[in-house]
């Protein structure tokens, strides 16, 4: 293949089907975390797509996102990615069977592609040394055909919310960009474990980015989870016909919930990791606008109209003018949007699925 038609076949998938309960109430069912433009002008989701530029040819772009979503993200994309390459998942059931769905479409009509998997929620910066990392992982890619490639980030603090990934022997550079074989997949440890993650300087935050081409992903797939392959491939041999819709939905309603890492990643034949050199967040949680913004004097993170007394370490985020003023509160994270207030301890707030749930059950649902 000649050097120039090394990028025609390179394909991404984005994965867009999230409903951000973590960041209510500024994001909602019709309105998730992707389509907010939570950093700069900009929805995540089309940060993510347009950071893909000069990696990912224009017409090999993809989404996928729930069938709820689907006119949003179309309108979101216009301009970016095909109407038709936007798929619509009748239901949630994590990574793995959105990306194997994906990758068997594709296969379909470019048996030789390869895929760049990224999800439409991270912050990534500078865009120009994702692009050259993207770029040396496609290299690997192609040397190491029968391998998956992740980027690794090196960890700057004992993240128990991450996935973790064991580097292993040293492979090389490509475009400056340092290469492993993968040793181990370790889920998300307590604080105790990432500690000794951080201080071994063996391991590396996973990214949840892969690269690899389809056919490696779809033999994965067949070898460790084969319903989810058999179901994949009926789905994708009926993308484009009038039965689509129903026999999606018959195939996703038997489908398990399981994501990527544990359906194939953790036990695939071949895995390598790159070591990111960009700055990045997967923006999990409303925790992480402390990472991302600057503190006062009394270490409160302030994205608001805001006057406080006696007031420490709160994180006070609103899209509204209205004033919020605090008094001899600590480690509180409030957030204010024109119809609802979250008041939370900062330490609970991955406690907030549950609070959605509650709102949900107790007829609130039209504030979700």
């Amino acid at each position: 293949m000649a050097a120039d038609d090394i990028w025609s076949e390179v394909h991404a998938v984005i994965l867009a089907g999230g409903t951000g309960t973590r960041f209510w109430p500024r994001s909602r069912r019709h309105q998730p975390k992707q389509l907010l433009p939570l950093l700069g002008d900009k929805s995540l989701l089309r940060q993510c797509a347009e950071r893909l530029e000069g990696v990912v040819p224009a017409t090999g772009i993809w989404v996928v996102t729930s069938a709820d979503l689907w006119s949003q993200v179309c309108e979101d994309l216009r301009g970016i990615v095909e109407p038709q390459k936007i798929l619509a998942e009748p239901m949630g059931r994590d990574t793995a069977p959105c990306i194997g769905l994906a990758a068997a479409i594709i296969a379909r009509t470019a048996p030789q592609a390869l895929l760049v998997v990224a999800p439409s929620d991270h912050l990534i910066e500078p865009v120009a040394l994702f692009r050259r990392t993207l770029q040396a992982a496609v290299l690997w890619a192609r040397e190491w055909a029968h391998a998956l490639v992740t980027l690794g980030i090196p960890p700057t603090w004992p993240a128990t919310s991450y996935g973790y990934i064991r580097r292993g022997e040293f492979l090389g550079e490509r475009l400056q960009i340092p290469a492993y074989r993968v040793a181990a997949f370790r889920e998300k440890p307590d604080r105790l474990i990432a500690e000794q993650y951080c201080a071994s300087g063996e391991f590396f935050w996973n990214s949840g980015i892969l690269i690899g081409y389809a056919q490696v992903f779809l033999r994965e797939l067949q070898r460790q989870q084969p319903r989810i392959y058999n179901a994949v491939c009926r789905m994708a041999d009926a993308a484009f016909s009038p039965q689509r819709e129903t026999l999606w939905r018959e195939e996703y309603a038997a489908l398990p919930k399981i994501s990527i890492d544990y359906a194939v990643m953790e036990g695939c034949e071949s895995a390598l990791v790159l070591e990111a050199p960009f700055r990045w967040d997967d923006l999990g949680s409303w925790s992480a606008f402390e990472r991302l913004h600057p503190q006062d004097v009394g270490h409160n993170t302030v994205l608001a109209h805001h006057v406080g007394h006696d007031t420490q370490r709160c994180l006070i985020i609103s899209d509204t003018h209205q004033l919020i003023a605090t008094l001899g509160v600590q480690d509180l994270l409030i957030v204010c949007t024109q119809d609802a207030i979250l008041v939370a301890h900062k330490q609970r707030e991955n406690e907030i699925r549950e609070l959605v749930k509650q709102l949900e059950e107790s007829g609130a649902g039209n504030y979700l």
